[in-house]
């Protein structure tokens, strides 16, 4: 059934506090920005999909066709056309659930990359998004967020930059809820089997708040016991290894590791291997 076009997005909200590295100061002395940035900080789409829209004449300031690199204030105007909204709808993004052995960007040590099983055999059966897959979808599809090779769970790809911002932006609150098993070192050697009897509570602490990484302190954490071998960890950031160097610290060893939550999305019964495209009532 045909529906009627969806009207131009209009955007107007207070500039945030932490948007400062690209201001300027205007002639009338307000602080002005990037028209990309300040269109990517309203969450209209990502830097660089501005740029394109801007290109195409699809960005209107003020109710004027928008030139490429110009300056806004927080009260000016902005506004999309209907063509770089419908571009935009057919964008998606991909969980998939990363098997081990798979690294989550480009290939590298003869490893290949978990994209490669975005392939329409792959997708899983419970997809309720009646989503059609298409090669056309590869394109601009990039991980939203790294996964280790020896980790598994959800990894997103997305050709959304409004979820990408979501998921790794500078300013992305965003958290992520994995299970991690451990074992530890015992006066009679490696632990494995009831760990948490003998982890000191005063090591749980720091595990909390209280470590750093290359050189900077982390942010607080929840970390709590699922069973006597695997804690869970919520996180907000997303250091290179942040959880098997955090455990290293604390004298434990991760000996697996699965992410099952980024935001309000849960990998549910998504097998090992599948993937499932986001649905459109879905969001992180």
């Amino acid at each position: 059934m045909n529906q009627p076009p969806p009207k131009p997005a209009v955007a107007r909200a207070p500039r945030p506090a932490n948007a400062v590295s690209s201001a300027h100061p205007s002639a009338s002395g307000a602080t002005t920005v990037r028209l990309n940035k300040r269109m990517a900080e309203l969450g209209l789409c990502s830097r660089r999909e501005a740029d394109a829209w801007i290109e195409q004449g699809w960005v209107m300031v003020n109710g004027q066709v928008a030139e490429m690199g110009m300056q806004v204030g927080s009260t000016d105007r902005i506004s999309v056309e209907r063509e770089a909204q419908a571009q935009q709808e057919q964008q998606v993004t991909v969980l998939l659930h990363k098997p081990m052995g798979y690294v989550s960007g480009q290939a590298e040590d003869g490893h290949e990359p978990a994209m490669v099983l975005f392939q329409a055999r792959n997708q899983w059966n419970g997809d309720t998004t009646r989503i059609r897959f298409s090669p056309a979808q590869f394109k601009g599809l990039a991980p939203a967020g790294r996964l280790d090779i020896d980790s598994v769970g959800m990894l997103v790809l997305t050709q959304d930059g409004r979820v990408a911002r979501q998921l790794i932006g500078e300013d992305a609150d965003m958290e992520k809820e994995y299970l991690v098993r451990v074992t530890c070192t015992g006066p009679q050697g490696d632990v494995a089997v009831n760990v948490q009897a003998h982890f000191p509570v005063a090591q749980m602490q720091r595990l909390r708040h209280g470590l750093s990484l290359d050189g900077k302190p982390l942010k607080p954490a929840q970390v709590e016991w699922q069973n006597p071998e695997q804690l869970r960890f919520v996180l907000k950031e997303g250091k290179k290894r942040q959880i098997r160097r955090m455990c290293e610290q604390v004298g434990l060893k991760v000996v697996g590791l699965k992410r099952i939550r980024m935001g309000r999305i849960s990998l549910g019964a998504l097998p090992v291997g599948q993937w499932r495209y986001l649905g459109p009532k879905e969001s992180f």
